[in-house]
């Protein structure tokens, strides 16, 4: 990691398709400045009119694509903006499908940049678009929920829901680069700025207890959202998930399987609550939670590790098991089956991430049902009750 006046800087190293995480604050409006050496190396080292498609939604349209419009174009860009539905049921195939016949109309080529403003939602589709659009065009992240800073937008996957399955549709995908301003986080609401504290935790819980501890001892600050602990926690994140890619970009040595830590329980009581009832990392909490029960089960961590996890969850108004409500509607026959739907199942038999100690995970295939039925317990606890 670098640091700069005006900037955090991760770099990703990926060869011919390496690229900078840039960590800002309040800087959105200088877009073009930042993109200028991406565009260069990457996308036409030409002088053509540039040309850039911006996919956001409706809520962060007015707040967050305006400016990089403005930027684009006061740059000589020739801009069309496109806003979705926010939430889960615009992650289909069905609004990609739009967004290429809206590709179409502007006129965009192989040199057209896709640029992704908003959450992981909008980061996936907008990512999965220009993956497919014209066998690949580049693609700019842009996020603006903490969520999709730390996780969805370093990395390159990219993809939509099936409804039987989550992001069951996907490809892998880097982008020029990604912009991270922190002055977005601002205006997140309570309940998405705490889903995306999920994935941070869970960047400790498989990767650095050191800073599994330090989100420990900083819970006020996170809660607070001071901007020093906030930069802090969204530097190390992309730097822990960097380091994972480089060394297994397309998933294919079982290293960024890590990743998935909480994903394959997460990903099932989504598609069974209906894309959208839980927020991502809402179940993705509930389901480290179930996957810290299901390593005790198997005598690969201690009680303790699992009570430590749950408590640091909920300190930051995470839950830890569904609500009431919901776990009456999601029977545990149901969430098995899901789980043998997931797209990381081989053979019907699911792939499970679990801890052996904070800082430490590993992969399982060989889990029995009834012990995976065991950890689905859904006493409420936390926000969730």
């Amino acid at each position: 990691m670098t640091e700069a006046a005006d900037r955090l800087a991760v770099q990703v190293y990926l060869g011919p398709r390496s690229y900078e995480v840039f960590i800002v604050s309040g800087r959105l409006a200088a877009l073009a400045a930042y993109l200028e050496p991406w565009v260069e190396s990457r996308a036409s080292g030409s002088r053509r009119t540039r040309t850039a498609f911006v996919v956001t939604d409706r809520n962060v349209a007015a707040l967050y694509a305006a400016p990089v419009r403005d930027s684009l174009e006061s740059a000589g860009w020739r801009c069309a903006v496109h806003e979705i539905e926010p939430g889960e049921p615009s992650k289909c195939l069905g609004v990609a499908a739009v967004l290429y016949d809206r590709m179409v109309e502007f006129g965009a080529d192989r040199h057209t940049v896709v640029f992704a403003v908003g959450g992981g939602v909008v980061g996936d589709l907008a990512g999965f678009v220009a993956a497919t659009f014209a066998r690949g065009v580049p693609c700019v992240q842009i996020p603006t929920s903490l969520l999709a800073m730390v996780d969805s937008s370093v990395g390159g996957k990219v993809g939509v829901n099936h409804p039987r399955a989550k992001n069951m549709i996907g490809a892998f995908h880097q982008p020029l680069g990604v912009l991270i301003d922190t002055a977005t986080i601002d205006t997140l609401p309570d309940r998405e700025y705490r889903a995306g504290l999920a994935e941070v935790v869970k960047y400790g819980m498989i990767l650095d207890a050191e800073f599994f501890e330090f989100l420990e001892a900083n819970v006020a600050g996170v809660n607070q959202r001071e901007p020093g602990v906030l930069r802090r926690i969204i530097a190390r994140s992309c730097r822990l998930k960097a380091d994972v890619v480089e060394q297994d970009e397309h998933e294919r040595t079982g290293l960024r399987a890590a990743l998935n830590y909480g994903h394959t329980f997460a990903h099932a009581l989504e598609t069974l609550t209906g894309y959208g009832e839980l927020l991502h990392g809402e179940a993705v909490s509930i389901g480290m939670a179930c996957a810290a029960r299901l390593a005790e089960r198997k005598r690969l961590i201690d009680r303790a590790i699992v009570e430590r996890q749950s408590r640091l969850l909920e300190r930051l108004g995470l839950p830890t098991a569904l609500a009431p409500a919901h776990a009456a509607a999601v029977s545990t026959d149901a969430v098995l089956a899901a789980i043998r739907h997931d797209k990381k199942s081989v053979g019907g038999r699911a792939t499970f991430i679990l801890p052996r100690r904070i800082g430490q995970v590993e992969r399982f295939s060989d889990i029995d049902a009834e012990d995976v039925r065991a950890a689905l317990d859904w006493e409420p606890s936390g926000p969730g009750e």
